[in-house]
């Protein structure tokens, strides 16, 4: 059955705050649903290519059963921010015109403390299987990415994942290679049920469900990064990167559990 990935669309009314804290500058904002957005701009850091990273590890999470902000497509009009005084909020602006993507802002959420905050072993250990898959460098103590809100762990800011897109070169090998930074994973001394998780998600994730989700990227995003002119090519990448990755989840799994026996 096809899945349906497709987001609803905002357009941005008004910047509210850029929330310094994240390297790509994103910005609190408020848009024409009534709802506020953290705000994360094409023209930023990576540009596209955090974007698509945001985009396809938000949504897998969410297919796995992971709370995540919802993700919406937000259009940021031409005339946007021209009364912006900083210069280099006014250039971000600019640079950013068209689609962009936000997440629904969780308004009196906290970041998680790995110190203070204790989480379920097998929670802990479906998001370290699922930043296994997505490569993701950026859940670590440092920038844990997560949110405590009405009680439950939200996860957020997935841009810094798929590494191989920023080379594009060799993706099969980036497929079904190591992943040695995972020993810096924020929860994975908790992630005790790996082999578990890993059972029950291959059952959960497969290739036609990469595809429809990958087909529903923005062209103009896909495109952005030059890496072909063919947008058909580069979704049939991300597809086949994510499915073979997937095939190869026992070794990165027993990768996981080896990195983790390490520490304890």
């Amino acid at each position: 059955m096809k899945q349906n990935f497709n987001l609803r669309t905002v357009n941005v009314t008004r910047y509210i705050l850029p929330l310094r804290e994240g390297g790509s500058l994103p910005a609190l904002a408020d848009a024409d649903d009534g709802f506020k957005y953290v705000l994360k701009f094409r023209g930023a850091g990576q540009r596209e290519k955090a974007l698509i990273s945001e985009f396809l590890g938000g949504e897998i999470a969410g297919i796995l059963g992971l709370r995540i902000p919802e993700l919406v497509f937000a259009n940021l009009d031409p005339a946007f921010g021209r009364s912006e005084g900083d210069e280099e909020i006014q250039d971000l602006l600019k640079g950013s015109q068209g689609l962009n993507l936000a997440l629904h802002f969780l308004s009196g959420a906290i970041n998680y403390d790995p110190l203070a905050m204790s989480i379920d072993p097998l929670l802990a250990s479906k998001i370290v299987w699922l930043d296994m898959l997505i490569t993701n460098v950026d859940r670590t103590f440092r920038n844990t990415n997560m949110l405590m809100w009405n009680r439950d762990l939200w996860l957020i800011d997935h841009g810094a994942a798929f590494l191989f897109h920023h080379s594009w070169t060799n993706w099969e090998k980036s497929a079904t290679a190591t992943f040695p930074i995972i020993k810096n994973h924020v929860l994975l001394p908790q992630a005790t049920e790996l082999e578990e998780v890993n059972s029950e998600f291959k059952k959960i994730l497969s290739p036609e469900i990469f595809k429809d989700l990958v087909s529903t990227l923005p062209e103009d995003w896909l495109l952005a990064g030059r890496d072909s002119d063919d947008v058909e090519e580069l979704r049939k990448v991300y597809t086949d990167f994510l499915s073979l990755r997937l095939s190869n989840s026992d070794q990165f799994t027993k990768e996981a559990q080896d990195a983790r026996k390490a520490l304890i």
